[in-house]
């Protein structure tokens, strides 16, 4: 079944049944046919027939509901339809009904729209949507099309039977979710593997090739594709490379950086899991060769084509683009946005390609009036090839991206804070040292800068040699001390509690000084204006007990008895454990501390790499003071 110009149409099966996916192909044409009137329903059913369809019609606007799973004789497609995450009401049978009648009414009643709606009831009202988007999730929709978020407005209004713009903005000012359902509702972008047959068969045979001509062998071929949503389209450019490459028997280095602003999709597309439907869309050689089926009827990627693909999560608008690209496979994201936004990007794109680099744009885009960037290879699959425009490809001095930044405190302004509050921290150092007189002691922050120092300390701590030298005890402590101190520090951050370490020996001028440790965090109202955790460091005698020489004549040499010996023995002995003991600490708190750093490593690895690729371009500020009038002119083409 499928639809086609308002009615049903009936068309011979062309597959066996069980690969038929009927309901991902009439919710298909459903959505191409009705766009936003779209509605579709889900009910009891086995497998993960209309997934694909329920993506289809939320990308045009439409409305989908699906039967609550426990009110089902057959709850997969239901829950398979529930688990993307773009059902809008979940019911049993009975509610549905009553919801359908109110969501339309809402949505489409009260008499038929005019064909040119004006923008929305109020552009301050969007104006402030777009605030409180900006505000919670960091993008920025205000250059986007107004009809598409207008569209996608409108339909959230309906379904939450909101009919008041202002209704509508105050439940989103004391409703964070639905700011994010919002934000989540506008990114929904219809997607499948090999989308456009027709387009991708000419990306394949004009411009693959292209790309490995010429090239010598182990040398980079590298791929760009913002806007990648659940993964369906760079995988596919990966499977078109991959390919490519094995039909040359020549090895060289595939990368495909695929991005996208919505980390869901991204975090889906990374995990390369698709359901039966992709079926319809992939050929059943490459299904078999790069995908391996779950025992649920589902896909996965393989890996040799999830090696080839680093997923980020990144804004085009704001953040810095990659560089030295050989394709870029934007499809289908400029047309949902503004003239003015789409003039920023094409340029954009020019300066990430290499020479002859490769556009590949949706059917309804173009590269507009920037003829001068980019010659067509294909004007009916929207290929274009860069052209190189004579100019020095520079990075500008004024730049409006932003730039990924790790936010650190640098010792010298913790040093420099710490002195405009020496009053301050001595009342917190000497307060804790109530309980501890007489020792030394070095307030710290947590990584061990030093803020105040109380007492002579040149026993257990030496200056450094050098300009500028940074102030932090755990290069300053002495041998004996400086791997006990880095552990017990360590420690007091991690559990934030008291770690006492006694019986040091700690080496101060060719001879040794026996010490006891204590490092105590300190707990008190003062961090909130140093923006730092304190801890003191307290080193204090330690009143050991040295073996006892027995009495006797001045001058005669005493030989020690058995007992003695074993005394003096058992005290060396303790000593060595308790050094291994300490040693010991060292090294599981050194392992501990390696193997979170290894779990955080692994599970950021790929987008530290497309945050050193974006690095490396640092982006080109396009030149716009000429371009005023190319807005109109692309809205025109």
């Amino acid at each position: 079944m499928a639809f086609l110009n308002g009615a049903l149409q009936l068309l011979e099966p062309s597959s066996p049944r069980g690969q038929r996916l009927p309901i991902d192909f009439f919710f298909r044409s459903l959505a191409a046919d009705q766009r936003e009137r779209a509605i579709c329903i889900v009910l009891s059913g086995t497998g993960s027939d209309g997934t694909l369809g329920v993506r289809a019609i939320k990308g045009e606007g439409g409305m989908v509901m699906a039967q609550n799973p426990e009110s089902t004789e057959h709850d997969g497609m239901p829950r398979t339809a529930i688990a993307t995450g773009l059902v809008d009401y979940i019911l049993p049978p009975a509610e549905m009904p009553a919801q359908l009648i109110a969501y339309v009414d809402q949505a489409f009643g009260k008499g038929v729209r005019p064909a040119t709606a004006p923008a929305f009831r109020s552009d301050d009202g969007m104006k402030k949507i777009f605030v409180l988007l900006r505000a919670q999730t960091g993008h920025d929709f205000s250059l986007y099309k107004p009809s598409t978020i207008n569209r996608r407005v409108e339909r959230r209004m309906a379904v939450l039977q909101i009919a008041n713009m202002e209704e509508y903005i105050s439940y989103l000012r004391h409703t964070p979710a639905a700011v994010q359902v919002l934000f989540e509702d506008i990114l929904i972008n219809v997607t499948s593997f090999f989308r456009d047959t027709e387009a991708f068969k000419v990306l394949e045979e004009k411009a693959i090739p292209e790309l490995f001509q010429n090239r010598p062998a182990d040398a980079a071929v590298r791929v760009w594709v913002p806007g990648c949503s659940t993964g369906e389209e760079p995988y596919s450019v990966a499977i078109l490379l991959q390919e490519k490459m094995e039909a040359l028997k020549q090895n060289f280095k595939l990368q495909v950086f695929a991005t996208d602003i919505d980390a869901k999709a991204v975090d889906q597309a990374r995990s390369g899991h698709y359901s039966g439907s992709i079926a319809t869309d992939i050929s059943p050689e490459r299904l078999a060769r790069f995908f391996v089926q779950d025992p649920g009827g589902g896909y996965r990627v393989s890996k040799l084509i999830r090696d080839i693909l680093i997923f980020s999560e990144q804004d085009l608008i704001k953040d810095p683009p990659f560089s030295k690209l050989d394709l870029i496979s934007c499809r289908n994201l400029l047309i949902y946005m503004g003239a003015e936004l789409q003039k920023k990007i094409i340029p954009l794109f020019h300066y990430a390609l290499n020479p002859k680099g490769v556009l590949f744009l949706g059917t309804s885009e173009s590269v507009g009036e920037y003829h001068e960037l980019f010659a067509p290879l294909d004007r009916q699959a929207k290929l274009y090839q860069r052209k190189d425009t004579g100019r020095s490809e520079r990075v500008p001095v004024v730049m409006r991206y932003s730039l990924p930044l790790i936010e650190t405190l640098p010792s010298r302004t913790i040093a420099r804070a710490g002195m405009d509050k020496k009053a301050s921290l001595r009342e917190i150092t000497e307060r804790v040292l109530l309980k501890h007189y007489g020792a030394i002691a070095v307030l710290v922050n947590e990584r061990g800068d030093i803020l105040y120092l109380h007492g002579h300390a040149g026993q257990y701590l030496e200056p450094l040699i050098g300009e500028q030298v940074a102030n932090n005890i755990l290069k300053m402590a002495r041998k004996g001390l400086q791997r006990e101190l880095t552990t017990a520090l360590h420690k007091a951050v991690i559990n934030k509690a008291t770690v006492v370490v006694s019986g040091l020996r700690v080496k101060t001028n060719g001879d040794f000084t026996i010490a006891d440790l204590t490092v105590h965090p300190v707990i008190t109202g003062f961090e909130s204006t140093t923006a730092e955790k304190l801890f003191l460091v307290i080193l204090e005698d330690s009143p050991v007990l040295l073996p006892i020489r027995p009495s006797g004549t001045p001058g005669t040499e005493l030989i020690p008895t058995a007992q003695q010996e074993s005394a003096m023995a058992d005290a060396a002995v303790e000593t060595l454990r308790r050094e291994l003991h300490i040693k010991e600490e060292y090294l599981q708190s050194a392992n501990e501390e390696l193997e979170t750093s290894n779990e955080e490593l692994k599970s950021t690895n790929e987008e530290m790499q497309s945050v050193n690729e974006e690095l490396q371009s640092t982006n080109e500020e396009l030149e716009t003071s000429k371009e005023e009038l190319q807005s109109v002119n692309e809205e025109l083409s």
